[in-house]
């Protein structure tokens, strides 16, 4: 017996049990038996085993290696024992003829013949796609008899006459035959058919009422028609009295409810019946009505007549006829058919209504009656269908579909029409903005669901439409183009700096610790309320960034889709420190970047596309962490510790450009954005460790930078890499020249600074011999402007190298001054006079004004889909040659030159006045003179702040080599004056970020007597010759305009102090620029300006002391006056009068309204201070000058006035301290005085007659001391009835004296007197009644002396006593008037009772 295997047995075991059991013959303990064929019925069962067929395991026949993992060869079928095949038979053949599939079956399918049915063609809607049927909608309407109907709504219909328990044999006419002559049912309406039959005529047409409901099937039928024969055949035998009869007695005895039910359910089957047969008669085909309504067969042997056209009606031009061997087209359903049907004829715009935009597959926008041909596939919509073109709800629709390629098709459109919206090309053909528009509805957040498909083609669409969205190609290269420009690392966060009012007020009412509650309030926001704001933080909120960085790290897409989340992340990063913060911290994302597109080593790459750019480095890698490192020193602190990459940087610089196996552009640009990256954080003092690794490399490329300087074309890549290597350079040198600042008095700021420098002076002294031979080339192309434009940045970078080099070299306490004090002679007199007189450079000068922005405010204008949620720089077609960032722009090369003239001539006095003769020329003068002539300051768009920044640079360093120059030797008079007008301009200018510049304008420019050349040329004898003429000997010499000007010049160290200290700026802003502009790197937080909300000093800054004290005087508890109030007035008062004097342009934004309520501040602060006498003589020459002829028509109180909310309360305000404090004080009541001229707001005159009447008495200001005419006040007539009669009641009651108030009480009287005597016809009859009561008062007062003055007023005349002259007697037309209204009146003080009333 043969034993089974044990535990522990091998193979060879095995095998030999097995030799045993075929030796030994024995049966086998288990039996096989194969089943049979699935085709059971040709399955033999009975086919006894094959015993002599055993399977047996051969070791032998096995191979020694595994089979390789190989695709198997393809199988071959197994034949079936009841089948065996032949080998000369074919197998598909066989397979044919044996098939028993479902298209076997369809192919024998025999369509019933149509052809003889008639078809009911549906009449044209005019639209592609017919009215969807609904089973809904049957439920609240009937079904119509006759009319087109579709299959599925005739079974609805069939299916709810069987629930009506209609009898099946309805069909056909009932079994009761008429008698004769009577009328058939055909003609006639159910109502008439009972009407017109005759006695014993009765054809009744099935039951009513009884409906069998409640029994079975067949048996409810069969019994509900038993139940209707007999009541036929019961009202058969009676004769129609007993009919009647019977009625009444069922009448009477039933509910009168249910009898009216019954009548209502009666009239509505007639109703509908009758409307049955009306619409059967018009010559359709007659249906036989044996019922209430005729039963449509649903068979399909029968042919359907509700799709016959109706008579008279246009067929259905079809382009293929319907074919009845067409699967399922046995019935014909017209109506389905009219999408087959060619595209109505386009309609015509005949009219200026607007029409829904269409945009082709490209993002064109279509002209509304554009006929473009069907191919293209542009009319697969049902809106419009003869229009071309897809709206954006179809393109929104068709991103949801099911279909992918649908989905990126939609994507990809929507891209292209964001595109060509931001480049403009849609214009004012579009009401509204395009991408307000997707906005609203919500793209953002479509974009991010497609951004989260599985489809790769869509993924790669979404980032594609997302770049489009955020990115604007032209902003990244004005910012590269401009990176080695002066201070052209530094830019504004692209992110919105204006908000909701509301917001805005708490943030300004907000403290520092409240400010800092609020951002978690901020992060608790639903992603599209941030989005509403801000697009940027929107996206980040919806978990962006992981999406990006899965994309990246996972999906591995192509080339273009990696470019695109390089973009996108770019721009996330650009947006503000939060977000480059986010971007860096996201998790994996830097490593991944890092890791597959920064690799240091890689396999080199063909000619021709890139198939992946994973494992392969790619510059926009590199530039996304330039763009992070700008946002913070701490982030560039961690790109090179945390993320290794610092061996990037070693990597990609230590080759040249040529040596990388990468394509020629691609190697370019890697090296210049290595070059940035390293420049950047250079200029936070790091990375300076890699300055003596990489010193042999540099000073290579620097050896080689002649010969490619030299090239006939040089190629734009180049330059911007050489540019870019200069600017590390200069950042290197800086850092050498920083190791010996003096730290400040702050212990951390003393710790930082106290790090010594990894780079030092004597590493970078030898780079000055090997970058002057570049500059000399450079400017040796100066006069062919072609090949000077070619350079780009260049000579800015060289210029800027040698300014760091001279401003280190000067720093070196330990080495001797005459070394650098030699070479700047040699390189002045070498090469930087000799330029000053080339003609090339007088062109440089004279284009400024051409490329200037404040000159040209127009060309700054906005972009066309502008969003104040998502901020770009609006330069997606580029920039203008002539303009401030365009190819012949002069700003960048002068900037530098005039930095490097500055550090020059501080270090070496003597070279000051040669350098200063490039601000004598003429280009700069003109350019100087637009700058501060009047005119509109240009919109501060973001462009616009980009762009006035470096503007703004030149004018600051050509102002202070010219207060070098002036403080050594004397300047012309008319240059003086000009550069002052320029510094006063320019300091209410300054952006975010220029701290530094604000201070160093008002220690050295504003407030310097060099800049005053009127103080010596007799500008104070002029001004008081000037008001002499002007308003006559009566003011006191001593107390002159001139004499205080001339005191205002001797205090003008004072003034200084004073607005150095109303003029503080934010002290962290202040270090961080000040850092910035001295080159003190370790000082420096990051290279992202502060958001540009406005200039850090507002337009009326010269009034900021005298607004701080009355905010101080406001704010007291104690109403004590604020410190040194009478000085710090009296410094503000002589430097406003000193620029309403000799400086008029410079308060030229200020409206005369603003500075009258500037000036009535010093009246506000307290009871004392405008009783001083330097107080009084200043305020009254100011005052004098805003009533100048020429200032006094630009007052405008009634318009809002910046930063005063209501000048109205101010005024009331104003009166009530008059009211309590003034005494009579004829100063303060000519302010007072000031605003109730005519032309003002009568409100401002009620507020004084009705409120502050009191104050009458104390406004005693002479007539000849007016500032202003008395014709300011009188003319035009008065017109207000309610002021009118305060101005009579004041009169009457004595609160209005002429020795109390001689000036408005002249008014008053003019006023009254042409209002009782007018006798306008238009007037109202309120005014007429008004105007004669008060005449008729006037004849009644007993004073003699106002009677005479309101009866006999004729002009006014301030040189009278009383301020007006009199008629002698009245004119004859006033006195017949007079006479008129009083006749028979008594006179003189006869209504002393009604006087009494007005007191």
């Amino acid at each position: 017996m043969l034993s089974r295997p044990k535990p522990g047995e091998s193979e060879v075991d095995l095998l030999r049990f097995q030799s045993q059991f075929l030796a030994a013959g024995a049966a086998p303990a288990v039996q096989l038996v194969k089943k049979g064929s699935r085709r059971g019925a040709n399955a033999n069962l009975d086919q006894p085993l094959l015993q002599d067929h055993r399977d047996t395991v051969m070791l032998d026949c096995l191979p020694d290696l595994p089979p390789a993992l190989l695709p198997a060869p393809p199988k071959r079928a197994k034949p079936s024992p009841g089948y065996p095949l032949s080998d000369n038979e074919d197998t598909e053949e066989r397979l044919n003829r044996h098939d028993q599939h479902i298209t076997a079956v369809l192919t024998k399918i025999i369509e019933r013949d149509t052809s003889s049915v008639a078809v009911n063609l549906p009449v044209p809607s005019g639209v592609a796609f017919p009215p969807v049927f609904h089973r809904s909608q049957g439920r609240q309407r009937k079904p119509a008899v006759s009319g087109k109907r579709s299959i599925f709504a005739q079974e609805i219909a069939a299916r709810r006459v069987s629930e009506a328990s209609v009898p099946p044999g309805r069909g056909v006419v009932s079994t009761v035959d008429p008698q004769e002559g009577a009328v058939t049912c055909e003609s006639l309406t159910p109502r008439e058919k009972y009407h017109q039959l005759p006695r014993g005529s009765h054809n009744f047409q099935g039951p009513h009422l009884v409906t069998g409901k409640g029994l079975r099937g067949q048996e409810a039928e069969q019994e509900a028609q038993t139940i209707h024969e007999e009541n036929i055949a019961r009202l058969q035998a009676m004769t129609s009295e007993e009919i009647l009869q019977e009625r009444q007695r069922l009448l009477a005895q039933l509910d009168p409810s249910l009898v009216a039910f019954l009548r209502s359910r009666s009239c509505t089957r007639e109703q509908a019946e009758e409307k049955a047969t009306e619409e059967q008669r018009p010559g359709g085909p007659s249906v036989e009505v044996t019922g209430e309504e005729p039963i449509m067969t649903t068979s399909s042997s029968e042919p359907r007549h509700e799709d016959e056209p109706e008579p008279g009606s246009p067929a259905l031009a079809l382009p293929v006829a319907p074919s009845k061997e067409w699967l399922h087209m046995d019935t014909v359903e017209l109506d389905k058919l009219h999408w087959t049907q060619d595209l109505p004829p386009l309609r015509r715009q005949r009219t200026h209504e607007r029409m829904q935009a269409r945009f082709s597959l490209q993002g064109e926008l279509l002209a509304p009656d554009v006929d473009l041909p069907t191919h293209l596939g542009l009319h697969h919509h049902g809106e419009e269908a003869e229009r071309a073109g897809y709206s954006l709800q179809e393109l929104f629709h068709l991103t949801r579909s099911q279909v992918s390629q649908q989905r990126a098709l939609a994507l990809h459109v929507l891209a292209q029409v964001i595109s060509r919206a931001q480049a403009g090309e849609f214009g004012d053909r579009l009401a509204g903005s395009v991408l307000h528009l997707l906005l609203d509805a919500g793209f953002l957040f479509l974009l991010r669901f497609s951004l989260d498909d599985r489809v790769d083609g869509v993924i790669a669409a979404a980032v594609r439409t997302l770049r489009a969205l955020l990115v604007v190609p032209g902003d990244e290269e004005l910012l590269d183009s401009t990176f080695s420009w002066y201070h052209g690392a530094l830019v504004f966060p692209l992110m919105p700096s204006q908000q909701d009012k509301e917001d805005e007020d708490e943030d300004e009412e907000l403290s520092g610790e409240k400010a800092k509650k609020k951002s978690p309030e901020e992060g608790n926001q639903p992603p599209s309320d941030l989005a509403r704001h801000d697009v940027i933080k929107g996206l980040l909120a919806t978990n962006l960034l992981a999406r990006l960085r899965y994309v990246l790290e996972v999906t591995c897409p192509g080339p273009s889709v990696v470019l695109d989340i390089l973009a996108v992340l770019i721009r996330l990063a650009r947006h503000s420190l939060e977000s480059a913060t986010r971007v860096l911290e996201c998790p994996r994302l830097i490593e991944t970047v890092v890791r597959e597109f920064l690799p240091t080593s890689w396999s080199p790459i063909g000619i021709g596309p890139t198939p992946s750019l994973h494992k392969v480095p790619c510059a926009a890698a590199m530039k996304l962490l330039r763009v992070l490192a700008s946002a913070g020193r701490n982030i560039a602190a961690r790109l090179l510790s945390s993320f290794d990459v610092r061996s990037c940087l070693c990597r990609f610089i230590a080759e040249a450009p040529q040596e990388l196996t990468l394509p020629p552009e691609e190697a370019e640009m890697l090296n210049t954005e290595t070059f940035r990256l390293w420049a950047v954080a250079a200029s936070y003092g790091q990375g300076g460790d890699l300055y003596r690794e990489l010193y042999p490399v540099l000073i290579r490329a620097l050896q080689v930078m002649p010969t490619e300087l030299s090239a006939h074309h040089p190629q734009p890549l180049s330059m911007q890499r050489i540019a870019s290597l200069l600017t590390v350079l200069t950042q290197l040198t800086l850092a050498a020249s920083s190791t010996t600042c003096k730290p400040s008095s702050d212990s951390s700021e003393a710790s930082l600074l106290a790090t010594p420098s990894v780079v030092t002076w004597t590493q970078v002294s030898g780079l000055q011999p090997l970058v002057e031979p570049c500059l000399r080339q450079t400017l040796k192309l100066l006069p062919r402007p072609e090949m000077w434009s070619a350079l780009g940045p260049v000579p800015t970078a060289c210029l800027l190298f040698l300014d760091a080099y001279y401003q280190a070299w000067s720093r070196q306490s330990d080495l001797c001054p005459e070394d650098w004090l030699q070479d700047t002679e040699r390189l002045s007199e070498e090469l930087l006079l000799p330029l000053l007189s080339q003609p090339a450079l007088a062109s440089l000068w004279d284009s400024l004004g051409r490329c200037s922005l404040l000159c040209n405010p127009q060309s700054c204008a906005p972009a066309p889909e502008a969003l104040r949620s998502l901020v770009s720089l609006g330069c997606m077609g580029g920039c203008p040659a002539l303009s401030l960032a365009g190819s012949a722009s002069p700003f960048p090369v002068l900037t530098s030159l005039l930095c490097l003239f500055n550090t020059l001539a501080r270090i070496h006095k003597g070279l000051c006045g040669q350098l200063a003769v490039v601000l004598a020329a003429p280009g700069l003068q003109n350019y100087f003179l637009q700058c501060v002539a009047p005119r509109a300051a240009p919109p501060l768009t973001p462009f616009s702040a980009w762009a006035l920044r470096h503007e703004y640079h030149l004018q600051y360093l050509a102002l202070i080599l010219a207060q070098r120059a002036a403080t050594l030797q004397s300047m012309p008079a008319t240059s003086a004056a000009l550069h002052h007008g320029v510094a006063l301009a320019l300091l209410s200018r300054l952006l975010p970020g220029s701290e530094h510049l604000v201070l160093e304008l008002l220690l050295s420019c504003v407030f310097r007597l060099e800049f005053l050349p009127e103080r010596a040329s007799g500008g104070p004898e002029a001004a008081d010759f000037s008001d002499r003429l002007s308003l006559g000997s009566s003011r006191d010499p001593g107390f002159g305009r001139g004499g205080l000007l001339a005191q205002a010049c001797q205090d003008l160290p004072s003034v200084r102090s004073c607005y150095l200290t109303h003029c503080s700026l934010a002290q962290p802003s202040l270090k961080a620029s000040q850092a910035l502009y001295r080159g003190e790197l370790q000082r420096i937080p990051a290279l992202l300006l502060p958001l540009p909300k406005e200039p850090l000093l507002p337009t009326d800054w010269p009034f900021l002391p005298l607004v701080h004290l009355y905010h101080q005087a406001s704010d007291a508890p104690s109403g004590l006056p604020p410190a040194d109030a009478v000085g710090t007035a009296m410094r503000a008062l002589q430097w406003v009068l000193l620029l309403e004097s000799w400086r008029p342009q410079a308060l030229w934004a200020v409206p005369p309204a603003a500075r009258l309520a500037r000036l009535m501040c010093v009246f506000l602060v307290d009871s004392e201070l405008f009783r001083e006498t330097p107080i009084q003589h200043l305020v009254a020459a100011v005052l004098a000058r805003l009533c100048q002829p020429e200032v006094l028509p630009k007052l405008n109180l009634d318009c809002p006035l910046p930063g005063l909310a209501s000048f109205p309360d101010l005024y009331a305000n104003f009166l009530e301290h008059f009211e309590a404090v003034s005494f009579g004080d004829h100063l303060f009541g000519a302010l007072v005085l000031l605003p109730l001229q005519r032309r003002f707001s009568v409100n401002l005159r009620l507020a004084l007659f009705g409120e502050h009447v009191g104050a009458l008495r104390a406004l005693g200001l002479p007539l000849t001391q007016l500032p202003v005419s008395l014709e300011c006040y009188t003319e035009p007539p008065e017109d207000n009835l309610a002021l009118l009669q305060l101005y009579f009641r004041a009169l009457v009651t004595s609160a209005l004296r002429p020795h109390w108030c001689p000036v408005l009480y002249a008014v008053t009287v003019a006023h009254i007197n042409t209002f009782i005597f007018s006798q306008d016809p238009k007037s109202s009859d309120e005014v007429k009644a008004a105007r004669r009561s008060m005449l008729q008062k006037t004849w009644l007062l007993a004073d003699e002396g106002l009677r005479q003055h309101l009866l006999h007023y004729k002009l006014p005349n301030s040189t009278l006593p009383e301020g007006f002259e009199l008629y002698p007697q009245l004119p004859p037309l006033r006195q017949q008037y007079l006479q008129r209204l009083t006749s028979g009146m008594p006179q003189n003080g006869v209504l002393e009772t009604e006087y009494s009333r007005y007191g």
